[in-house]
């Protein structure tokens, strides 16, 4: 039985490790996807992101305790990707339609995004196992295996991602304020007599 479990956690590392390039490729093609901007999904993605920004930093707070700069790591990388958020709506096509407001985000951000982040993840493995291999106390192995600039890393997208929801957010209320007042307005138009 042992032997079974060990085969099949093996099984599932493996395929992991071989579905990764597949899954980089569809979080790509979905993140820029054109996609019709609704009130109720933006806000779930806003509480959620909300949620795993303040989970982050306080895991950041506590890390920062064995490792130097993890915290203010963190924090400029929540920052970076808030500025980065900004940009991806101003850069996003929006498509204003009379009965829905549709989206695209912007394809190079969404790349330079996923490809920075994915190698930064996989230099942080690779230094990990060369900092395991090298010290032999906990401490020293977490502050030379680079989690501090991982944190940076997962801080930036969630930085990213919230702004950029809170901005979608944003327009679609703005946008059905819009239409809710032109039709207040269209029965108390007249029309023109010629």
């Amino acid at each position: 039985m042992p032997l079974l479990i060990v085969a099949f956690t093996l099984f599932v590392i493996l395929a992991a490790i071989a579905l990764t390039p597949l899954a980089l490729v569809q979080r790509y093609r979905v993140g820029t996807a054109r996609r019709r901007a609704r009130r109720w999904s933006a806000t779930i993605n806003v509480a959620g992101l909300a949620f795993s920004s303040a989970l982050l930093l306080a895991g950041a707070g506590i890390t920062s305790l064995w490792v130097p700069n993890a915290l203010t790591l963190t924090l400029m990388g929540f920052m970076s990707g808030c500025l980065l958020g900004l940009v991806g709506l101003a850069f996003s096509r929006w498509e204003p339609a009379p009965g829905s407001l549709h989206y695209t985000p912007n394809r190079w951000l969404v790349l330079g995004i996923t490809l920075v982040v994915t190698a930064r993840l996989a230099f942080g493995f690779w230094r990990s196992w060369h900092a395991w291999q090298a010290t032999p106390d906990y401490g020293s192995w977490a502050a030379e295996s680079g989690v501090a600039g991982s944190l940076a890393a997962g801080a930036v997208v969630l930085g990213y991602y919230l702004t950029y929801w809170l901005g979608v957010r944003r327009r679609v209320r703005w946008h059905d304020e819009r239409r809710a007042r032109g039709r207040e307005q269209l029965p108390t138009q007249r029309p023109r007599s010629e």
